[in-house]
């Protein structure tokens, strides 16, 4: 796995900005040398507004919207279209207004879906349509994802990865269910350690000073279970995206030459 960088940005709006070009960016270099892109959004203030940012881009018709898979890494578990929903606030900020083939958007299962009020089941059958779109070169159970994106909370978590909790500790399976989440609903369905691991990049978004503890907590050496983010690397690079007040318990040490 590779080790964390840091970009740090003077304050959120400039984080989202310049997150929405790098996502942009990627998104077209992958589409060049392969055809297609895979990305895995994150909901939450600071993934929300990545997509309201990169909406605004007028850059973002240089994507081929069409050719691009999106996955997400978490999901509250209630009915479709229930407005705290990520996919359904994703929708709001950015994928109604460009044109996405239906079939590449993965949204995760709804309480009221074929699985019912089964929240195992759901993550389950979100298990199966990772393994159906990976290939033979990805020698895995998910596709390798080319950016996955994750909000950082203020306790450490990441998608619905909570400290201490038996989803943080799975090793096996990609997509589990979540019962009994620190904060509302308690119901969900999250990727899994192993499953954001098979991103070629990880990003972690953490802007504001409610993040700066989480911060400094999982980047000066704690471990996965006590700290989520701190498990979240990707293949190729892991990238803190932040603003100065989430990075302000940050040991200077760490703040890279060219940030912002």
């Amino acid at each position: 796995m590779s080790t964390p960088q840091l970009v740090v940005h003077h304050d959120k709006d400039l984080m989202a900005q310049a997150a929405a070009a790098r996502l942009i960016t990627k998104i077209v270099d992958a589409q060049s040398s392969r055809g297609h892109a895979s990305v895995v959004l994150t909901g939450g203030r600071n993934g929300n507004g990545v997509l309201a940012a990169l909406a605004a881009a007028p850059a973002r018709d240089a994507v081929d919207w069409s050719r691009l898979d999106l996955w997400w890494g978490d999901e509250r578990f209630l009915p479709e279209g229930d407005p705290d929903r990520n996919v359904t606030q994703a929708r709001e900020a950015l994928l109604d207004r460009v044109p996405l083939d239906p079939k590449r958007v993965h949204a995760m299962p709804a309480s009221d879906g074929p699985h019912g009020a089964d929240a195992d089941a759901a993550a389950a059958g979100y298990a199966g349509e990772l393994a159906r779109a990976a290939g033979p070169e990805n020698h895995g159970a998910v596709p390798v994802f080319d950016v996955l994106m994750l909000g950082v909370g203020p306790d450490t978590h990441v998608a619905s990865l909570f400290p201490e909790l038996p989803a943080v500790r799975e090793t096996e399976r990609t997509v589990v269910g979540v019962h009994g989440a620190p904060k509302p609903p308690p119901t969900r369905v999250t990727l899994t350690l192993p499953a954001i691991r098979a991103a070629r990049e990880v990003w972690l978004l953490a802007a504001g000073e409610d993040k700066a503890g989480a911060a400094a907590i999982a980047l000066t050496g704690a471990g996965e279970v006590q700290a989520p983010a701190a498990g979240a690397r990707g293949r190729a690079r892991t990238l803190w995206l932040m603003d100065t007040a989430a990075a302000s318990r940050l040991p200077r040490s760490l703040y890279p030459p060219a940030s912002p």
